[in-house]
């Protein structure tokens, strides 16, 4: 088994980890403190081919695989997790769901805009009803003609007031997953309202939105695959993001740990750098174990996706435990840090505002815990 990167592979990390500590790195903290990532951001990520990675060249894509992905995403994640989720959202559940459920027409009309950075996506599922229980979803779909009209309310939506285009999850028949339909829809549409939510504790920089559907008309054209089949194509992207996720866990892991590793060598107490203390060196070494071995969880989902074989159990496990070890590895890090830690001066209580989030959205720790507890002995857990 050879577990080095293949060249290609090599050169889109080094090309990602030149940009992110170029024009990510010295901007983050700014950033965070004014609630926005610099939306000049966005075309840029198009250029380099970051928002195509996993799309074929023929719709704008730059091709690649989930490898590729997760190296990417591991580099963004360590810049700044606001970033990487613009590019997660956008590009992992928007435009690969289109690329892989969409006609030709739709194919056509979203994915080179997406891929470039001329427009971004955001993916509505969440409500303020349905976390984690998103087969009972409230939007509504009814038939008006050759349309379909939407009523509803979405909340938590990444890139939500940045979107040009939304893939919302509407009810379009009976209660439970069969009754979910997706749509494709433009941002611009009248009745379609969004306003940002402010105050977050961390991934601050992203722009994350209430949106709000009043009779939103939708041309049947742009409901993205078949009636009823919404619920599996949402968890479809969602077990893929999962990786996504993890591998973005990564790189927040190993930004927490390179700083730390820097401040333990310039930081002096008793006469000596705090770097040649025993307990010290024991929270570094357990951010470094828990960053590799995060890694070598989503690349095996990765390796499994490329393959074609069933991934889904894999990516819960990867997200479960890359997501609960960037959070450790922030608290570790700011104990290294000690009261330096604790202010924005230094990037370590970003990195742990920005972690915490992980363990909740694309599916909690607990429903990652009952995913791979389901597939383990077959049994669906009850209370």
């Amino acid at each position: 088994m050879d577990l080095t990167l293949p060249p290609a592979h090599r050169d889109l990390r080094e090309l990602a980890r030149d940009w992110v500590d170029k024009e990510v790195v010295p901007f983050a903290a700014q950033w965070d403190r004014a609630e926005s990532v610099d939306p000049a951001i966005v075309p840029r990520l198009g250029e380099l081919g970051f928002l195509g990675i996993g799309i074929d060249e023929e719709y704008g894509g730059s091709g690649g695989d989930a490898l590729a992905y997760c190296v990417l995403l591991e580099e963004l994640g360590r810049g700044d997790s606001a970033v990487r989720g613009i590019v997660s959202v956008s590009l992992g559940l928007v435009a690969k769901s289109v690329a892989a459920y969409g006609t030709e027409e739709q194919k056509r009309r979203f994915l080179p805009a997406l891929c470039a950075g001329e427009q971004l996506g955001c993916f509505a599922l969440t409500e303020p009803g349905t976390g984690s229980d998103a087969a009972n979803l409230a939007t509504r779909a009814v038939r008006g003609g050759e349309d379909w009209i939407l009523d509803g309310t979405k909340i938590f939506i990444t890139n939500g007031t940045w979107a040009s285009v939304a893939l919302v999850f509407a009810r379009t028949g009976g209660p439970g997953p069969k009754g979910v339909t997706a749509f494709l829809v433009p941002t611009d549409t009248p009745g379609f309202g969004r306003s940002e939510i402010h105050g977050k504790l961390g991934l601050r920089g992203q722009a994350t939105a209430e949106l709000v559907l009043e009779r939103v008309r939708v041309p049947d054209a742009l409901r993205l695959g078949e009636p009823g089949q919404g619920f599996r194509i949402a968890m479809a992207a969602l077990d893929k993001g999962r990786m996504g996720v993890a591998a973005g866990c990564v790189g927040l892991a190993r930004a927490c740990l390179e700083a730390a590793v820097r401040y333990a060598g310039e930081r002096e107490q008793f006469g000596r750098p705090i770097a040649g203390y025993q307990l010290v060196q024991e929270l570094l070494a357990d951010i470094a174990v828990d960053t590799d071995a995060a890694r070598l969880l989503a690349w095996r989902a990765a390796d499994l996706v490329d393959r074609g074989e069933p991934f889904g159990t894999a990516a819960s496990m990867a997200k479960l435990f890359a997501s609960e070890a960037a959070v450790k590895a922030a608290n570790n890090a700011i104990q290294v840090f000690g009261g330096y830690g604790y202010i924005d001066e230094y990037p370590v209580a970003k990195y742990l505002r920005d972690a915490r989030v992980l363990t909740l959205y694309e599916g909690t720790t607990q429903i990652q815990k009952l995913l791979i507890g389901r597939a383990l002995t077959g049994v669906n857990a009850i209370a």
